[in-house]
């Protein structure tokens, strides 16, 4: 079965890293039939672009400005990632949530903006591990996609993809379990049926932990469509593995 798989490679690579990084992601996972997306920080745009033209590999960035123009030194905008080969992007990823104080209606205005330019979202969103301890993730997760998708129509949701990473999970080493994925999931699908109508079609991949020995027993759920892999996608050997896979 197709998946998507995203590599996130947040701030652990140097441009020049992307030549052979993409060169070799693009050798080892020539003939797949899954949808690979890699994510990675404005600089490398250009290097990584060079190296996976004539892949099926898909750029991604891992942040946007909610405003398009104007007085936002260091800020990126939609239409500039667009214009640089850009596919997709990250929106409310949980570092950005705590480190960088975005709220649900700060993301909200993001993702508007990357639709509005033709831009592909990764919208995450998951609970922190006392929210989950206090029996309070349903209703949080909950939240968060009533609030980010405030104004958002049915027909854009064919350009989102929802992300659901717990926060706890994060860089532990630990995931949640497979009924406890197939139980988010199942909300999520739930909610978004109830925002929009039943027959509402979303993507939803699990990022939390993911790697080259837990990687096909999560993705392989029927509920995923993919996964959102962070430090395992480092080694482009391991993500090579877990990026062709036959699902």
């Amino acid at each position: 079965m197709k998946k998507i798989i995203i590599s996130n490679l947040k701030m652990n690579t140097v441009p020049s890293d992307m030549k052979s990084y993409s060169m070799q992601l693009a050798t080892k996972t020539a003939g797949s039939k899954n949808r690979i997306i890699v994510c990675m920080p404005f600089t490398h745009f250009h290097t990584a672009k060079q190296f996976l033209d004539g892949s099926k590999i898909e750029i991604g960035a891992q942040n946007v400005s909610d405003e398009e123009a104007g007085k936002n030194t260091g800020e990126i905008s939609a239409s500039m990632l667009k214009d640089s080969g850009v596919s997709y992007v990250i929106v409310g990823h949980s570092e950005r949530r705590s480190k960088f104080k975005e709220t649900d209606r700060l993301i909200n205005k993001k993702l508007k903006m990357a639709l509005s330019q033709g831009l592909k979202v990764i919208l995450c969103v998951g609970e922190d591990r006392v929210t989950r301890e206090n029996k309070g993730a349903c209703q949080f997760v909950k939240k968060q996609l009533d609030d980010v998708l405030k104004g958002i129509y049915e027909n854009e949701l064919e350009s989102v993809i929802i992300a659901y990473e717990p926060i706890w999970a994060i860089g532990t080493g630990k995931t949640a379990t497979l009924k406890d994925i197939e139980k988010m999931v199942g909300l999520i699908r739930k909610e978004i049926a109830y925002l929009y109508n039943d027959k509402t079609q979303i993507s939803v991949v699990y990022g939390g932990s993911i790697d080259i020995k837990n990687y096909k027993k999560i993705i392989s759920l029927p509920c995923l469509d993919g996964a959102l892999v962070g430090g395992a996608s480092l080694d482009v050997d391991n993500f090579s593995v877990i990026a062709r896979e036959n699902y």
